[in-house]
């Protein structure tokens, strides 16, 4: 089997999460600094190894004053953990271009296993020569398993925030020479 190394390509690529405001909408926010990489057999990504880092200071839902209290200890606690990682279990093949990527997700010092969603775009060579490859991840996580306990409650009884995070990434990776 001839090995491969992947790295993700940040520039073409983009992490985002999705939670409930007051139950009635959703707020959309990303991830502006993360890396990470897979190895795999060239010719087929099934067992594929993954590997992912979230800069959690890099956070950025477009409100300042939002973004500063997601990296307080309310949430995500950016000084004493600076970094959301995955590692994966197994990457096989669903039906089609449709896999299961099951691995651990460490968020606030937490270590808990994960599955998610993941859809094979494809492969192409940019115009450098370089052979690239796309996947469209999705997921969702309960925020409290993590730790994310911040329990506001609205004047009727219901949670500001909702339970439910869901998890969106468009990765493009490029082989390494």
């Amino acid at each position: 089997m001839a090995v491969t190394k992947w790295i993700v390509d940040p520039v073409h690529s983009e992490v985002q999460f999705k939670i409930k405001h007051l139950v009635i909408s959703t707020i959309t926010g990303s991830f502006n600094n993360f890396e990470g990489g897979a190895t795999s057999d060239l010719n087929n990504f099934e067992n594929a190894e993954i590997h992912f880092s979230l800069d959690v200071k890099s956070i950025d839902t477009n409100v300042d004053m939002r973004d500063a209290h997601l990296k307080s200890a309310d949430f995500f606690d950016a000084e004493q953990f600076p970094h959301i990682t995955f590692q994966s279990n197994y990457f096989h093949k669903v039906k089609g271009d449709n896999y299961k990527l099951s691995g651990l997700l460490t968020l606030k010092g937490i270590t808990k296993p994960i599955e998610l969603d993941a859809e094979y775009g494809g492969v192409e060579k940019d115009p450098e020569g370089n052979l690239r490859i796309g996947f469209e991840v999705e997921g969702r996580l309960s925020r409290q398993e993590y730790g994310l306990n911040y329990m506001q409650l609205t004047d009727s009884g219901g949670l500001v925030i909702g339970e439910d995070v869901k998890l969106i990434a468009n990765i493009q990776l490029v082989k390494q020479a």
